[in-house]
C-alpha cells in the first residue's frame, strides 16, 4: 500500500510528498506487517483477481508487485505460480518483506522513476500503490509502468474509490505525515489510457467488514500495454 526503484526525479515534478511518505511507512513497517500480512485470507475477490493475473503472466515472464509493503501480494502471486519481485519506497517495509518472504527478491524504489529496463516485465500488480500519490503525479507513474511492461503486458491496479483527500498524522499509535487519496475509476481510466494502456475491465466492490479493512469502496482495473 506504499509507494515505491531509484532513478532521478525531474525537478519540474512536484514530488514533495515522497520523503514524508517514505518516513511514515518506515515508522509503520513492523505494525503494518503484523496487521496486514494475512489480509488476503479475508478478501476472496482480491484472491480471485490475483489468481487470474498470476495465471496469465506466469508463462510470459516476471511480474512485479509495486508498492509491495511487507510482500503479501507478492507472496500470493508466487504461491499461485508467478515469477515475482517486489518494490517499495520504504526501506523498512522492504526489510519486513524480505524477512517474511526470503525466497522472493525485494528492492527499494520509486514509481515516479523506475530503475527497471523498458519492456522487461510481463505484469505489474499495484494494490493500493497509488493511495499516497497526488493526482497530478499519476500520469508519470502510469507512463513508467507502461514503459517497463512488455508489449501485451498486464497491469492489475487496485485503489480506493472517492473524491476525498485524507491527511493523517497518526496511525496505530505511530506518528505519520501522509495524505491518502481516493480516486474515481473514470479519472484513473483516462490517465491510464493517456499513458498508452488499453482498459480491459473495471471491477468495483463494497468494503469488507470493519474488522478486515478501511470502509471505502474499492476498484480494480485490468489494463494492458498494446
Amino acid at each position: 500500500m506504499t509507494l515505491l526503484p531509484f532513478g532521478p526525479i525531474s525537478p519540474s515534478m512536484n514530488a514533495d510528498f515522497i520523503d514524508p511518505v517514505r518516513n511514515s511507512y518506515d515508522r509503520l513497517a513492523d505494525e503494518y506487517a503484523r496487521r496486514l500480512y494475512k489480509e488476503l485470507d479475508s478478501k476472496p475477490l482480491d484472491r480471485e483477481l490475483l489468481t487470474r493475473f498470476a495465471k496469465e503472466v506466469a508463462s510470459r515472464g516476471e511480474a512485479c508487485d509495486m508498492g509491495c509493503g511487507p510482500g503479501q501480494i507478492a507472496r500470493y502471486l508466487r504461491d499461485t505460480g508467478a515469477a515475482v519481485t517486489g518494490l517499495d519506497l520504504s526501506p523498512k517495509m522492504i526489510a519486513q518483506a524480505r524477512q517474511l518472504n526470503p525466497d522472493i527478491s525485494f528492492r527499494v524504489g520509486n514509481m515516479l522513476a523506475l530503475d527497471l529496463l523498458s519492456n522487461s516485465l510481463a505484469g505489474i500488480a499495484a494494490f493500493y500503490a497509488i493511495v499516497n500519490i497526488p493526482k497530478e503525479s499519476l500520469p508519470q507513474v502510469f507512463r513508467e509502468m507502461a514503459r517497463v511492461l512488455q508489449k501485451g503486458g498486464l497491469l492489475l491496479l487496485a485503489f480506493h474509490i472517492g473524491d476525498e483527500t485524507l491527511h493523517e498524522n497518526e496511525l496505530w499509535g505511530r506518528p505519520i505525515d501522509m495524505d491518502f487519496f481516493l480516486f474515481q475509476p473514470a479519472a484513473i481510466r483516462k490517465d491510464l489510457e493517456s499513458a498508452g494502456f488499453v482498459i480491459e475491465e473495471i471491477i468495483e466492490r463494497d468494503p469488507y467488514g470493519e474488522d478486515v479493512e478501511y470502509q471505502s469502496r474499492r476498484a480494480y482495473i485490468f489494463a494492458r500495454k498494446p
